[in-house]
């Protein structure tokens, strides 16, 4: 997993509330083996709508996705945050998310932000009056700025050493591998082992 310290880009302004990971990607999607090609498949059925924002040329290249309350319900799939990063986005900003899509999210790099209805609202409306508008993702300093925002969001320190450090749970146990290599040689010949 990448390291992710700050996103800085601009915006696709989605808005829309309870987008659940079956609309993000489809369960026909899911049979697939790779964690690659998911990009395509990305709000499908949304995209047979040329008016869908997603379709929208100014805000082609977006690395930010601003959503409305409750993105991400629905079941647990990873594939609708790989669906995301292969479309380009790194950060996914809401008033409220799944808890299980806001993991997925974290173990995979994309960075998950709730902030207030009132700061999300006025974010849509800066991007949608102006889709080159910038904002900034600061997850050391768990901030996000834009013209006329500026506010701070919750995550919690492991988490946010998680993304800065670029670290999944395979890295979080490899830096323990001396203490459990160390186990490993005390523990008697004819427990189970892992070779």
């Amino acid at each position: 997993m990448e390291p992710v310290r700050v996103v800085t880009g601009r915006a696709l302004p989605l808005g829309r509330a309870n987008v659940d990971t079956d609309q993000i990607i489809p369960s026909h999607w899911l049979k697939r083996i790779e964690r690659t090609g998911y990009g395509l498949g990305l709000f499908e059925a949304w995209r047979k709508d040329p008016s869908f924002v997603l379709n929208d040329g100014r805000y082609r290249g977006a690395n930010i996705l601003i959503a409305g309350a409750n993105f991400g319900c629905g079941s647990s799939r990873e594939h609708a945050v790989w669906a995301l990063q292969e479309c380009g986005f790194r950060a996914v900003i809401a008033p409220t998310m799944a808890d299980i899509f806001k993991s997925n999210a974290i173990k995979n790099g994309l960075v998950p932000i709730e902030l207030s209805a009132d700061a999300v609202s006025r974010l849509l409306a800066a991007v949608q009056a102006d889709a080159t508008t910038s904002i900034t993702v600061d997850v050391a300093a768990r901030t996000v700025t834009a013209p006329g925002v500026n506010a701070s969001f919750a995550l919690a320190d492991f988490l946010q050493t998680q993304l800065i450090e670029g670290l999944d749970e395979i890295a979080l146990t490899l830096r323990h591998e001396r203490e459990i290599a160390a186990f490993e040689t005390k523990r008697a010949e004819w427990l189970p082992r892992v070779r």
